[in-house]
């Protein structure tokens, strides 16, 4: 669960930059500020997570990361999938992920994990989830990169300058979607791999 959460997470710390400027047409200043969203929204996120799982559902962790990771398929779905512009909900729609995917970062990425195998294995509890979630990374960058290079075509366009020259140029045009499927089909099965532990019990 946690390295599917990995694969969305590092899909738009990786990527968004690039999808905002060539399927949103962003400025980078645009697109920088819109991921800083993300980020700022994640501070609060977690401390929310720890918050909520702990007071309001006495320590139980999966019913919290059940409504986060649905929140944060949601979030990517409006990412991908809002029409052109509509700024504000595409805004709303990073500060949704930021927020949800930091608790799910906390949880999936150790907190759970060290619930169940108790204080006496914390550390190789911890190092486990750590390798797992990176290699999903790692994977991730590669399968994404892959998928964007396939969807990339190139376009010769001639104008003619000022003194009636033609200038040849090539321009890229980048097809998102196979990347985006890989994406949000990642989070999706992350929760449901999140799930499964729904009545796995924690260790004092």
């Amino acid at each position: 669960a946690s390295a599917c959460m990995y694969v969305s997470r590092y899909a738009i710390n990786s990527w968004g930059m690039l999808y905002l400027q060539e399927q949103r047409h962003y400025t980078m200043v645009e697109a920088g500020l819109m991921l800083g969203l993300n980020t700022g929204a994640g501070l609060a996120g977690c401390v929310a997570y720890g918050f909520i799982s702990d007071k309001v559902f006495n320590a139980r962790r999966p019913p919290v990361t059940l409504i986060f990771g649905l929140l944060e398929v949601i979030a990517l779905v409006m990412i991908f999938y809002t029409p052109p512009g509509h700024p504000v909900i595409l805004s709303a729609a990073f500060l949704m992920f930021g927020f949800t995917l930091s608790g799910l970062l906390a949880v999936l990425g150790g907190l759970f994990a060290i619930d169940i195998a108790g204080r006496r294995a914390t550390g190789a509890a911890m190092g486990f989830i750590g390798i797992v979630s990176y290699l999903g990374n790692a994977s991730q960058e590669w399968i994404s990169g892959r998928l964007i290079q396939r969807g990339l075509t190139t376009e010769t366009v001639t104008k003619l300058n000022e003194q009636g020259q033609a200038i040849v140029t090539q321009v890229k045009h980048y097809d998102f979607s196979a990347a985006i499927a890989f994406w949000v089909g990642a989070s999706v099965l992350s929760v449901v791999l999140a799930a499964v532990l729904w009545r796995v019990k924690t260790k004092d």
